[in-house]
């Protein structure tokens, strides 16, 4: 007798420590991960990630002969201190660290009478030779100029310049402006985060309806007979197919139906397509668990009251279940943030800076795997995207406890 409680105790304290060692471990492993994403990536989180185009625009401009000539433009008086100003061209700079750590040298501001206000694209295309307006925050790539002996020379980021050095360069050398090379800022998401916004707006449109509907007749309204059993397990299987095979059918299956619609390529409907289909033995599943905890007594109370099975369904029913119904919702939209494989295969890889339905684009978790397949992955902007992920997935998460606990007020 004393043996075996020696035994069962031995046995207790072994499982009490592989539970605390597992969960130590489960603790080490995600702090780890996330102190390596939070590490690399926030130093790049600012708001020119979120507003900027990933692909930077690159211009060269020249100016109209007649009024390109240096005068006197006094510094204004309510110009910040760290912008370098240049009295005979009018125009200051400033230097500026990009979210990519890059040194740059940015456009602040131009002068109303400065000659640069006359600059015209030159650049071969159909915006040759129309106005280009040099206002704040483009990147002064080079500045091409001639000097009083007529000889030409050049400043700017490709001649490693600061925004003090180009504008006393321009002073003190310059006579004639023969170009200039500037860019628009690149590196962000935007266009990438109203990609995903598009994904979980569209699939959700699609898989929700069909979805809820499916668990109210499985959960209220279908026999239990052969038939009914095929359908579960055939939507429990469907739950475990990998997405990439979901991917290849939407290219397959889905891609005619949005050619129909003008799409002449992979499309980010296509994508929201599939994964809709990717979405609903999850909506089901958990749709259906939520009405399952619904207590009887709460449909026949309704049933011996005289209303309709229909109206106990939508009217009692499924405003309990609500909260689980929510909670379905928000893995839905988690599993739409983080699919990546099924959405190469339906909305390629190219990052679009302005996408539409019928165009392509990659969603954040597609723009991560851009930015780490090339020649020279971009850690630091991956662990970014990943922190605004993260971030997402928190205020969802909030989001969905504020409701629930609304709706569980209201109905208490």
């Amino acid at each position: 007798m004393k043996t075996n409680l020696i035994q069962r105790k031995l046995s207790d304290g072994f499982l009490q420590f592989l539970t605390l060692f597992s969960s130590l471990l489960a603790v080490g492993v995600l702090t780890a991960l996330f102190y390596y994403i939070f590490a690399n990536g926030l130093s790049l989180m600012n708001t020119d990630l979120l507003r900027n185009d990933y692909w930077s625009v690159s211009k060269i401009v020249a100016f109209d002969e007649t009024v390109n000539q240096p005068g006197l433009y006094p510094r204004p008086q309510d110009l910040d201190e760290s912008v370098a100003w240049s009295e005979k061209w009018g125009i200051g700079f400033v230097d500026y660290l990009s979210h990519e750590k890059k040194q740059l040298v940015l456009i602040e501001t131009v002068a109303a009478d400065s000659p640069l206000q006359s600059a015209f694209d030159t650049s071969a295309g159909a915006a040759q030779g129309k106005p280009v307006a040099l206002s704040a925050g483009l990147q002064v790539e080079k500045i091409d100029f001639s000097q009083a002996a007529g000889t030409a020379d050049f400043t700017g980021m490709l001649a490693s310049a600061t925004a003090t050095e180009v504008a006393q360069t321009l002073d003190q050398q310059a006579v004639k402006l023969t170009s200039i090379f500037i860019k628009t800022p690149g590196g962000g998401i935007r266009g990438s985060i109203i990609t995903t916004a598009y994904l979980i707006l569209v699939s959700l449109l699609i898989a929700l309806p069909i979805g809820i509907a499916s668990a109210v007749y499985l959960s209220e309204m279908a026999k239990k007979n052969r038939i009914n059993m095929l359908i579960r397990t055939g939507i429990e299987t469907l739950t475990g197919v990998p997405s990439i095979v979901y991917g290849l059918m939407g290219v397959s299956v889905l891609f005619p139906i949005t050619a129909l619609m003008g799409a002449k390529t992979t499309n980010i409907l296509l994508g929201a397509l599939t994964m809709a289909i990717i979405l609903l033995p999850t909506i089901i599943r958990s749709t259906e668990e939520a009405l399952l905890v619904v207590p009887k007594g709460l449909r026949d109370a309704s049933l011996s009251l005289g209303a309709s099975q229909t109206q106990t369904i939508f009217k009692i029913t499924l405003p309990c279940a609500m909260p689980g119904i929510l909670s379905g919702i928000l893995l839905s939209i988690g599993r739409v943030v983080g699919e990546s494989a099924a959405l190469i295969y339906t909305m390629g890889t190219f990052i679009n800076d302005k996408p539409g339905l019928l165009k392509q684009g990659t969603s954040l978790a597609v723009h991560i795997w851009s930015v780490m397949s090339g020649e020279q992955p971009n850690f630091e902007l991956a662990c970014a995207i990943s922190i605004m992920i993260l971030i997402f997935v928190l205020i969802l998460n909030i989001a969905v406890k504020f409701l629930t606990r609304r709706l569980q007020k209201s109905w208490h």
